[in-house]
């Protein structure tokens, strides 16, 4: 009986330390989630610490052709390293979104110290959308909801890792002609997001917003000024608002003219001077949003969610249009824009991370498949040279190759294709004739 006693003390014994365990164990599992989901959107967005970029993996000219988790986690690497905290991402009908997130996720699993974070985009069409059909810019697609209901899916798998989710991308201006919507469809589901929110059926510290160039912010067109936008305004939790200076170096050109006072100069600074013009145009266009935002009785924070610079093009920002494409010129938009955004506590989602020449798959000089940092095998454009030189990728691969500078690093050869931008009298001579 006494053998008995004690054999079944200690089993109890055994019973308690082992409940005690997996008490523990469950406990170290919600402190590390607690510690895995402290950080916010509030804490990263604004911050210099946390650098933004849009970021699409693929590599072929179809996007039937998705990128593996591997080529993912390839480039993950690549950005984490160049000191990317922050991708974004713009729908959830393909796989890429989820995989971009399964990856940071596998990635954090194998390595403590790899830290990344998602703005995770969900695409919204009108009616008849990429269709035979004429959009209905008055109806939204049936396939809306849908989506909407992937990306809630998805936030709420990866809490870690998705801290901001945009409603739309270019989905309320009115020249995205093939499926621009109205705004109360964005605020329908932007409201529809925040609702979840507070049912406790999305993270509560979520952030919903939804990413538009910053004229269908009010910033531009008076026309856009509605009470839709004005509630769309106080449903989000913060601006996210594209501004294209290369773009405009054709559509609206006055800034990008070398002006007469500057016919002296040197070419490289007629060039500066222009970039310099770019982002006052940029700065210009954002304050313009704020300006519209605090007009309506809102203050909330403005981020930038597009903006960048192509390094090739055969239409208008080439040779033959305003002269505005190289890599001389992507690296100091983008090295302008970053100390802009830097000291003044803005996030900028800098477009983009490498080249997609899926996006003009008919046209493989078409400047839309060119506004990457890397090329689409891996090679760093003028703007990271730097990065190479200082050894910040050794090691590291895309599609299999280390990653070297374009050019061959022949800065010489590099600048023989940079262009002097046209002066104001052949821009408005241009325009005339139009």
């Amino acid at each position: 009986m006494k053998n008995n006693l004690k054999l079944t003390a200690i089993c109890l014994l055994t019973a308690l330390l082992s409940g005690c365990n997996d008490k523990n164990k469950q406990d170290s599992k919600t402190e590390n989630l607690e510690t895995t989901t402290s950080l916010t959107a509030k804490d990263i967005l604004g911050n210099p610490d946390y650098q933004a970029i849009s970021f699409g993996a693929y590599r072929e000219k179809t996007r039937d052709s998705q990128p593996t988790l591997n080529e993912i986690k390839d480039d993950l690497k690549i950005l984490h390293a160049m000191g990317i905290r922050i991708v974004r991402t713009y729908n959830v009908q393909l796989p890429h979104a989820s995989n971009v997130a399964k990856a940071i996720s596998e990635l954090k699993s194998a390595d403590e110290n790899f830290e990344m974070y998602m703005m995770l985009g969900a695409w919204i069409d009108c009616k008849n959308a990429w269709t035979e059909l004429a959009p209905d810019h008055t109806v939204e697609s049936e396939a809306n909801a849908d989506e909407i209901a992937r990306a809630v899916d998805l936030a709420n798998k990866y809490p870690d890792i998705i801290k901001i989710l945009a409603v739309g991308n270019e989905a309320m201006v009115r020249w995205a002609a093939s499926y621009f919507v109205q705004p109360e469809v964005i605020l329908k589901w932007v409201t529809h997001l925040q609702d979840l929110k507070v049912a406790g059926k999305l993270p509560k510290d979520l952030w919903i917003t939804c990413s538009d160039d910053y004229v269908s912010w009010g910033g531009g067109d008076n026309t856009y000024h509605t009470e839709d936008l004005e509630k769309l305004f106080k449903a989000v939790d913060y601006v996210s608002m594209h501004t294209y200076p290369y773009h405009n170096s054709h559509y609206n050109p006055q800034f990008w003219g070398v002006p007469e006072s500057e016919q002296d100069l040197t070419d490289i600074e007629k060039i500066d001077n222009a970039m310099y013009r770019a982002l006052q145009f940029a700065q210009k266009q954002y304050d313009s949003v704020v300006g519209y935002m605090n007009s309506i009785g809102v203050k909330k924070p403005v981020h930038i969610g597009e903006t960048g610079w192509a390094t090739v093009s055969n239409g208008y920002y080439g040779p033959k249009g305003s002269k505005a494409t190289d890599e001389y010129k992507e690296a100091k938009y983008h090295e302008l824009m970053r100390d802009w955004t830097n000291n003044n506590g803005i996030s900028c989602f800098y477009f983009e991370a490498f080249d997609e020449p899926w996006k003009d798959a008919h046209n493989p000089l078409g400047s839309e498949n060119h506004f990457g940092l890397f090329t689409v095998e891996g090679k760093a454009k003028y703007a990271l040279w730097n990065m190479v030189d200082q050894g910040t990728f050794d090691g590291l691969t895309r599609n299999g190759n280390a990653i070297t500078k374009t050019f061959n690093g022949d800065k010489d050869a590099l600048m023989e294709t940079v262009l002097v931008p046209p002066t104001t009298e052949e821009i408005d001579e241009r325009l005339a004739n139009e």
